[in-house]
């Protein structure tokens, strides 16, 4: 159960500051160092922006995520960088992000970066963050890494690439517990969007093959939504097809998109809390810019009460905030916290 009832928390991804966007799009233009410092300046900049809302857990802002050759594709080894957008104009729509092809074996000697980011939250954090707030990592699963990776002889569908690139992630999360990440969201959206049509329980059986070495030895959540790209979602936002095997998932708290759902399904998360699974309500609508005000969010924490008691709930928006402008993401997490204070001192918790 959590420490902390009726929790404020994120997903994982931050807006990247205006600056920060223009430099990833130039980074020819930079040196290691500078890199570095756009790096640890941003991760200033996002965890500034969270504590000012008053969150109970806090994340870097995934801000050193520049573009792919900074990102997880670009720790691995076996796979060509240079993958074309197969539609570069017209409305954004996922067809627009770039697929690789896989030309040898996949690894990652190197790990895939996250472990380099959660560190350099700590040393920001230690300067800025009162010690009762949480520090989380969130890193994607192997299926979901698998999306943008093209099948070959080799690997000759999606779940090959994901088998292969499970022990990648295994291996990451591993080293996060080891330098002290006390809470990891393995973020697996594919899993949502895909489990209409494929098998549920297959899915379930690779998230916790993933995350079996860190169980019980930290906090494990599991991020699913319906897609983001550019504010768009991709799934068929039905998720009861997930139902009920994904309450067979070893985890301590499971995300469900709510908000952008108008919290038609807010049911499920009565089976979540009877299933001993802390439910993570998405509670603010990252793709509109309608900014919830405190009053709204009191409201909808009122209604999730419900369905579950105030120590099975935690709170967050829908999705990572990343694809929302950095003025909306501030007030959408401000009103958020406000919101879900006021019931607190409605509960005395």
């Amino acid at each position: 159960m959590i420490e902390q009832p009726l929790r404020t928390t994120v997903i994982g991804s931050y807006p990247f500051p205006g600056w920060l966007e223009f430099a990833s799009l130039n980074l020819k233009e930079f040196g290691s160092q500078d890199v570095a410092e756009l790096q640890q300046d941003a991760t200033v900049a996002a965890v500034h922006d969270q504590l000012a809302a008053g969150l109970d857990v806090i994340t870097d802002g995934e801000q050193s995520r520049l573009d792919f050759n900074l990102s997880f594709y670009g720790y691995l080894t076996g796979i060509d960088l240079e993958g074309e957008s197969p539609r570069k104009w017209g409305p954004p729509a996922h067809d627009q992000r770039g697929k690789h092809e896989i030309v040898g074996e996949l690894a990652a000697p190197n790990g895939l970066g996250a472990v380099e980011e959660f560190q350099r939250l700590q040393q920001v954090a230690s300067t800025l963050a009162p010690e009762s707030v949480t520090l989380k990592a969130s890193i994607p699963g192997p299926f979901t890494l698998s999306g943008r990776l093209i099948p070959n002889a080799d690997y000759p569908d999606r779940y090959a690439i994901t088998e292969a690139l499970l022990p990648i992630v295994r291996n990451e999360i591993t080293q996060l517990v080891e330098v002290g990440c006390e809470e990891i969201c393995v973020d697996e959206p594919s899993m949502s969007c895909y489990a209409h049509k494929e098998d549920p329980a297959r899915f379930v059986d690779i998230f916790n093959r993933t995350i079996e070495p860190i169980v019980g030895k930290t906090r494990v959540c599991m991020h699913m939504c319906f897609g983001n790209f550019k504010g768009r979602s991709v799934g068929g936002k039905r998720p009861e097809c997930m139902f009920p095997h994904f309450l067979d998932l070893k985890v301590d708290e499971m995300h469900l998109e709510m908000a952008t759902l108008n919290f038609a399904p807010l049911h499920l998360i009565e089976q979540v809390a009877d299933r001993g699974i802390d439910a993570a309500v998405g509670i603010i609508d990252v793709k509109s810019y309608y900014i919830e005000t405190p009053d709204d969010v009191a409201d909808r924490v009122r209604a999730a009460l419900k369905f579950a008691p105030p120590d099975r709930l935690a709170f967050a928006p829908d999705c990572g905030l990343s694809q929302t402008a950095r003025w909306a993401a501030r007030q959408k997490l401000a009103n958020m916290v406000a919101g879900v204070a006021a019931v607190r001192e409605e509960l005395g918790v």
